[in-house]
Order: C-alpha cells, then sequence, then structure tokens
C-alpha cells in the first residue's frame, strides 16, 4: 500500500542525508513543527511525535475523505486526491520547504532529507500502542537523553492528557502507560525487539 489512505494511521519517518543534522539549534526544532502544522493539520491528525538532531519519527491519522477533500482544493473526490497521491505530496512539500528554509538559513546546498521518507500504515492495536513507545524512547535509544522527559521536542510530556481516550484503548491507564516506557528504558533487550518489530 503505496499511497497514503484515508482514517489511517501511520507511522512515518525520515533522516537526515549522510551525516547532516536536521536541527542544528532549538529554533530549528521551533521552526520544523510550525510549518509541519501549516501543513498537514488539514490532512492529518498527530498522535505521537519525536524530533531529534538528525531524524525524526511521527504517528499520523489521516482525515477522512470529507475532510481532505475540503482541504485540498481542486479535488472533488477522494478517487482524485488518492489518483495523485497528493497526500504524500503535501508531506513531501512540507520536507521540501523545511530544506530550502534551512539552506538559506546555513548557506548549505544539496538534499537535507533521504529522497523518499518512511511510513508504515497501523491496522492494529497493539501495533499502535508499540508505535508510540517506540516514539517516545527513540531519543534514549540513540542516547540523546536518559528518560523521554528530558527531551523537549516530543509528544511523550502531554500524550497521557491530549490523548486520554486513546491512552486508554491502549494502556488502559496513565500509569500502565508510565510503566511500559519505564520497563523499555530500563531493558534494552526489549527496546531492540520493539525496533525489529516495528522496524523490519
Amino acid at each position: 500500500m503505496d499511497q497514503l489512505q484515508p482514517c489511517t494511521y501511520y507511522h512515518i519517518f525520515n533522516h537526515a542525508n549522510g551525516d547532516e543534522a536536521l536541527f542544528r539549534e532549538p529554533e530549528n526544532y521551533r521552526y520544523f513543527l510550525q510549518q509541519y502544522y501549516k501543513h498537514i493539520n488539514g490532512i492529518a491528525d498527530t498522535y505521537a511525535y519525536c524530533l531529534m538532531r538528525n531524524h525524526f519519527h511521527l504517528l499520523v491519522r489521516l482525515e477522512t475523505a470529507e475532510a481532505i477533500t475540503a482541504h485540498l482544493p481542486g479535488f472533488k473526490n477522494l478517487a482524485g486526491v488518492a489518483a495523485s497521491n497528493l497526500l504524500s505530496k503535501q508531506f513531501s512539500n512540507f520536507f521540501n520547504g523545511y530544506s530550502k528554509a534551512f539552506n538559506k538559513k546555513y548557506e548549505r546546498r544539496g538534499s537535507l532529507f533521504l529522497e523518499n521518507f518512511t511510513k508504515k500504515a497501523i491496522l492494529q492495536k497493539d501495533y499502535l500502542a508499540a508505535v508510540i513507545l517506540y516514539i517516545h524512547l527513540n531519543q534514549v535509544k540513540h542516547g540523546f537523553t536518559q528518560h523521554p522527559a528530558h527531551w523537549n521536542v516530543s509528544s511523550f510530556h502531554n500524550f497521557h492528557v491530549e490523548r486520554l481516550p486513546v491512552l486508554k484503548a491502549l494502556y488502559e491507564n496513565s500509569e500502565n502507560y508510565f510503566r511500559l516506557h519505564e520497563g523499555k528504558i530500563n531493558s534494552y533487550a526489549e527496546y531492540d525487539n520493539l525496533e525489529r518489530y516495528l522496524l523490519n
């Protein structure tokens, strides 16, 4: 399923090109999120995210066909949107726009991101619960911090408040939500198993 589909959860991620950094200073993170919501809010709801120096992870749920076609001018039905692959193009336009602004600011040239961003559809409840944990702990895994609570550019801090219905459906309560995060932090073997499950 190459094309993004309405009413579907996706794990979306990408990495900087080579040894580049996507974010060199705090203002880059702020600008990335500002432009992200400007481009994506009308077509997808963002449930979880984590931005790191050289890559990022997002968990989104695409809006309904009606909401998407209302937001994208010139398309009267979903078939038109899907046929043009316009949903993926919305994400690509955002990444390209960020790259251009980044290149101008730092007087660099060339591609900032890897050419194609990865998008994995999430169709099962346990997979969705695992993706949220994986995203919130990715900065720990890569050694940017020792605990997700210490990383500002992540949805870890607000997920249990802003996404309470989803939290209850997936983890039952906030205590389990935090306990599962702590368990993965304390066991790298568990996190490695989670990564293999999600990315292979």
